[in-house]
């Protein structure tokens, strides 16, 4: 009579079903944790929703194909990750929101932790860096290379 111990083909089986579930548990309570946090955001005026919704979609696509859809099938938030996901695209009214929150935050930091000069350089150089990158992603519907904001007005 045969049993696992006979099959050793048996053993990596099961554990790799194991890790196979363990890796679907773990993206699906950091997507939770993700949504949470978009939760929070929609609340704090300085706490991002969006990106906490973009990494939760993500790793929906790894655990739970039905939250996966739930997000990207949102009224309100749905048309924005679906952008993001097809052409890595921002609204007009996303990149300003995101600009002005990080200005507000910029403000904010300077005011309450009073940084050094070459500290709050370095943040700004860094804050400067994440604005223009989010300015620079297309607009949602545009041709790829298609033009600038101007042109889509």
């Amino acid at each position: 009579m045969t049993g696992p111990a006979d099959d050793p083909g048996a053993e990596p089986e099961e554990a790799g079903r194991r890790y196979g579930r363990a890796m679907r548990v773990g993206w699906l309570l950091l997507g939770l944790f993700f949504v949470g946090l978009g939760i929070v955001g929609a609340f704090l005026p300085l706490m991002p929703t969006t990106i906490f919704l973009i990494l939760a979609a993500g790793c929906f696509a790894h655990s739970s194909p039905r939250l996966e859809a739930w997000l990207l099938d949102h009224p309100r938030h749905g048309p924005t990750l679906r952008a993001w996901r097809a052409e890595g695209a921002i609204s007009r009214r996303g990149k300003q929101a995101a600009s002005l929150g990080m200005a507000a935050g910029y403000g904010i930091f300077c005011l309450a932790a009073r940084p050094s000069l070459p500290l709050a350089a370095g943040v700004a150089l860094a804050m400067l860096s994440c604005a223009a990158w989010v300015l620079t992603r297309p607009l949602p519907g545009m041709p790829p290379g298609g033009g600038s904001d101007e042109e889509a007005r």
